[in-house]
């Protein structure tokens, strides 16, 4: 398979986007997650041939468009991707969680029909694996108390994408206990 891989800079640092001959996004990564992407791209794809190249006008414009809080404009890119049956099934999920909300793992588990207590493990298994970043929206899944949790691009990436698209506000600190005379 004959991949062009791209670099496209972004608030977060710059992004390695791989795509195929037909222009659909194959992988998305953060490049200081370069071997991540490699390994993912061999672990779907057996061996492949890729080449430096400018991206896509119109994926790099979307990219470019999300950054700038155009929130909803990574909706319409192609994309194709290895994985399980199970895996894709779990991505097509996180493509129907809109920008500025979140889900919990479980609750993407019982969304997908999974009644098991331990389904929640083996989506967030799946969510990990998600090899494209940010167009399929991983970093929309959060813990079920609603801390951040497992995101492959590091949590200040998620933090911040979640703050961008107004998602996630930061609890307030806690009000600075009164000192008592003598204490």
């Amino acid at each position: 398979m004959k991949l062009r891989l791209s670099t496209i800079p972004s608030p977060l640092g710059d992004l390695l986007l791989v795509v195929d001959a037909a222009g659909r996004v194959r992988a998305l990564d953060f490049a200081d997650h370069q071997a991540r992407l490699r390994r993912g791209l061999r672990g779907h794809y057996g061996s492949y041939e890729l080449a430096e190249g400018a991206p896509p006008p119109v994926i790099a414009a979307a990219l470019a468009a999300y950054f700038a809080g155009q929130l909803d404009a990574l909706r319409d890119i192609a994309t194709a991707t290895g994985g399980t049956d199970f895996e894709r099934r779990v991505w097509r999920a996180l493509l129907d969680i809109p920008p500025g909300q979140t889900t919990s793992y479980g609750r993407l588990a019982r969304a997908l029909g999974l009644d098991d207590p331990r389904a929640a493990i083996d989506v967030g298994a799946a969510v990990g694996a998600n090899p494209i970043d940010l167009i399929v929206p991983c970093h929309r899944v959060i813990g079920s108390k609603g801390e951040l949790k497992g995101y492959a691009g590091g949590a200040h990436r998620k933090r911040w994408l979640l703050e961008h698209e107004g998602a996630w506000r930061e609890a307030p600190a806690p009000a600075e206990t009164a000192r008592l005379p003598g204490f």
